[in-house]
């Protein structure tokens, strides 16, 4: 157990980032639980809070620096300094190249790699002032992270910024003793919703969100002289 310990997750939704915040409750840690949306995040935080930790839901847009910045310091201010912080935002808009606005291009690459560069800066600032004993920041990236297909510029472009942005990270933090890793899911992910964490089996030929919330827990939990910095996950049926 890493009771009394904090975990952030930015981009909570049915899906990873619910699991995400349940694998780290189920470690006693205190939870902060981030979305632009925080009265859908209300119920799932009331699921993450025990008699040794908590689960507060926290609103902020990820790609406005101001909101950023109050977010960690409220944060700071209700739970403490965090231990672990999860990048998990995405937007994607699939659509023809000819047909694809500049708005809507830009939007995708500032919630797929801007918000991961304020939210990681956010992070890193913190735990570099801390001192001991470091942190951990994980990236959620995808297929998309490596190559980029047709129809799905708006995701590739912000996914492989972002992949680029936890390289530079992780070459300029891990000396500081802080953990960076990009994680790269190579298919689709099955829906999880509120409550399922441990729950009946189901199909395994999607990414089960459980499943992934534990690879992302064990990375944080991973001795410094054995650290991975890119982890690629994809169900059994996967091709590649």
């Amino acid at each position: 157990m890493d009771t009394g310990k904090i975990a952030v997750i930015v981009g909570v939704g049915p899906g990873l980032g619910c699991a995400l915040a349940q694998r780290f409750a189920h470690a006693e840690m205190h939870v902060a639980l981030v979305a632009r949306d925080v009265k859908k995040l209300e119920g799932l935080a009331a699921d993450c809070t025990g008699v040794h930790h908590a689960g507060r839901a926290y609103a902020c847009d990820a790609t406005d620096e101001a909101m950023v910045e109050a977010l960690f310091q409220n944060i700071r201010r209700d739970l403490g300094e965090p231990d672990v912080v999860v990048y998990n935002a995405g937007r994607f808009a699939p659509a023809s190249l000819l047909d694809t606005s500049r708005e809507e291009f830009e939007r995708c690459w500032r919630v797929g790699c801007l918000g991961g560069f304020l939210v990681g800066r956010a992070a890193a600032r913190g735990m570099v002032e801390r001192g001991g004993p470091g942190g951990t920041i994980l990236f959620t990236g995808a297929t998309a992270s490596l190559r980029g297909s047709a129809g799905y510029h708006n995701l590739a472009v912000g996914k492989f910024g972002l992949r680029a942005l936890a390289q530079s990270m992780a070459r300029e933090l891990q000396p500081k003793g802080i953990h960076v890793a990009h994680v790269v899911l190579d298919g689709h992910i099955r829906p999880q919703s509120p409550g399922q964490l441990g729950g009946a089996p189901q199909s395994d030929d999607m990414l089960d969100p459980a499943a992934i919330a534990e690879a992302y827990y064990q990375l944080f939990r991973q001795p410094r002289s054995a650290w991975t910095h890119e982890l690629d996950l994809r169900p059994w049926t996967e091709p590649f």
